[in-house]
């Protein structure tokens, strides 16, 4: 039981570290003609990409922990696909993300592929 909880823990993580990532790097604005060093301390100061790394490193935690419990072959399509359909439905509802019919019916058929993969 512990071990799905820490499983989940590790996925939330994961696609929260995404979200807090783009969310980041919009307050941040582009890169391509600013100096390195410029968007680097841009970037090192902005609180989201900082919640972002802290949620990478939890969820790296968590995910070692689940890699310990369980086959790699259950716990990276797991890690990956729920934490992709998490991260489509956030940036959907939160960051006004556009999804078009395709990327429904790719979604739709993720979620298929998790029902198969877990069973």
């Amino acid at each position: 039981m512990l071990m799905y909880f820490v499983l989940t823990a590790a996925i939330v993580l994961n696609a929260l570290a995404n979200i807090f990532m783009k969310v980041g790097m919009n307050k941040v604005g582009g890169l391509n003609m600013r100096p390195p060093l410029s968007w680097f301390f841009s970037m090192l100061g902005n609180p989201f990409i900082f919640l972002g790394l802290c949620c990478f490193a939890l969820g790296l935690v968590a995910y070692n922990y689940v890699l310990s419990q369980i086959n790699l072959s259950i716990a990276y399509p797991l890690m990956t696909s729920i934490g992709y359909c998490i991260v489509v439905i956030v940036s959907w509802l939160f960051l006004r993300e556009k999804i078009v019919p395709i990327q429904m019916f790719g979604f739709s058929l993720i979620i298929a592929g998790v029902w198969m993969v877990a069973r």
